[in-house]
């Protein structure tokens, strides 16, 4: 068989890797055109190794390549490429310990053949057994300079932060910096507890380059971490200097300006903070937060707070509309909490909490046709959520609609499961419904069943 003809082979098969391809070697600057001195049963074997390899049935594969190491006799170079083969089958069924031994003899043959050790490598990071994976990283370094990352990270996970400090040094030294390898070295530094060091690497980066916001935030972040507020805030205001169109600073700056009683620059930062369009809703949420609590303490700046915020909020956010919800509950000002929620279900039909908390107000402020309604479009969305049954049930109780009340209320017994203070909550509306219905034997079975739950409301 010529070598193109193996090759369409493998194609078809989907298992040509450049591992297998052992074959295609030059002898005194020739390609050869065959498989030279191979055996029919060493090829067959080997072959059929790679058909069950490439299905995944690693078990048969092995079978195959016992018969292909028996066939290949005294041909090394034979012996070595299915050594490699069943140390991958090996290795895909976590015979870790056998694959290794495998892989090895064929380095025994040839040192240097990367994918062995690449593949050695894979076995060590999978056992977590770094002190056997470093010297192989090491090694592998000579044949790629990218393998420098995976001695860095394998340093810090076998606790050897020095070295990994090192690694990541020179790596900056030769490529620049990367996110990666700031986010590896501040994982170091707050591991052992040196921030300190972090602190110094990053008022070096600052000096060198005094435009680099993403220093100066980071800073921040560490003298924040550190309790250190005023050079925390001095970091802020510099950073400031530099970069005067700076948003993301303001997400520090605000609650600097809080804590100091700098109140209008807080409100100031918190404008810029909603109109920005770098920072991410989830942040702007929490300045949210932060403000409506702070209203709470200072009400003079109650209607300039809740001007900005719902002028400026991204009107987009369901959780914005449930903190303001509950920011104006919490003020007994229901019917603009309901008007809140409402409106963020308009945005996001799938928040649950929403639909729920908009309820629960509709049916303390006695809107039960409204609650009805918006309970049986919740079930279209929750069809499986017994409270909306519940409340539909309620709503229609009221209403007098009885008979919706008793098929909600029965329909939802079905989906209640570990809770019986909702049981509980569910028999008593039952027996209301049965008894504006008058059917009194109904009822009192479901007032025993009350009973026996034994729950006082």
């Amino acid at each position: 068989m010529n070598i193109k003809t193996i090759f369409f082979f493998l194609f078809l098969l989907g298992i040509l890797q450049f591992q297998t391809i052992f074959y295609a070697q030059e002898i005194q600057g020739q390609a050869t055109d065959d498989l030279g001195n191979v055996s029919d049963a060493f090829q067959e074997n080997f072959f059929e190794a790679l058909k069950q390899k490439s299905i995944e049935n690693y078990e048969l594969a092995l079978k195959a390549l016992r018969k292909a190491e028996s066939a290949a006799k005294d041909n090394e170079e034979n012996k070595a490429v299915v050594y490699f083969e069943m140390g991958k089958n090996l290795a895909k069924l976590k015979r870790y310990e056998e694959a290794e031994t495998n892989f090895y003899k064929v380095l025994e043959w040839n040192n240097n053949k990367i994918e062995v050790l690449e593949a050695l490598y894979d076995i060590y990071f999978d056992l977590k057994n770094y002190d056997a994976a470093i010297p192989l990283v090491i090694k592998l370094i000579e044949f790629d300079s990218d393998y420098k990352e995976d001695l860095a990270n394998l340093y810090n996970r076998n606790h050897q932060y020095d070295e990994a400090l090192k690694i990541l040094d020179e790596l900056d030294k030769e490529w620049g910096e990367s996110s990666y390898r700031n986010v590896l070295r501040s994982q170091i530094y707050r591991t052992t507890g040196n921030t300190s060091k972090e602190i110094n690497n990053l008022e070096s980066k600052i000096e060198s380059n005094p435009k680099s916001e993403k220093e100066y935030l980071k800073l921040i972040y560490l003298y924040s971490e550190e309790g250190n507020s005023e050079k925390a805030f001095k970091t802020a205001k510099d950073l400031l200097k530099q970069k005067p169109n700076s948003q993301l600073v303001h997400m520090a700056l605000y609650k600097f300006y809080l804590e100091e009683g700098n109140h209008q620059e807080a409100i100031k930062s918190m404008v810029i903070v909603f109109n920005s369009q770098e920072i991410g809703n989830e942040s702007k949420n929490r300045v949210l937060k932060d403000f409506l609590n702070f209203t709470q303490k200072n009400p003079a700046y109650k209607p300039d707070i809740e001007n900005i915020a719902t002028s400026f909020l991204n009107q987009e956010d369901s959780p914005a509309f449930m903190l303001l919800g509950d920011y104006y509950l919490s003020e007994k000002n229901k019917e603009v909490a309901l008007s809140y929620y409402l409106k963020g279900i308009e945005k996001d039909s799938q928040n649950f909490g929403l639909l729920k908390n908009a309820l629960l107000l509709q049916i303390d402020i006695k809107k039960y046709k409204d609650a009805s309604e918006l309970s049986i479009n919740g079930l279209d969305i929750f069809p499986a959520q017994p409270l909306l049954y519940l409340i539909n049930g309620v709503a229609n109780n009221y209403l007098k609609q009885t008979e919706q009340a008793i098929e909600s209320l029965e329909t939802g017994l079905d989906y209640l499961f570990d809770d019986s203070k909702m049981e509980y909550d569910f028999y008593q509306q039952l027996i209301i419904s049965y008894t504006q219905k008058g059917a009194v034997k109904k009822a009192t079975m479901y007032q025993q069943r009350a009973a026996d739950l034994n729950i006082t409301n």
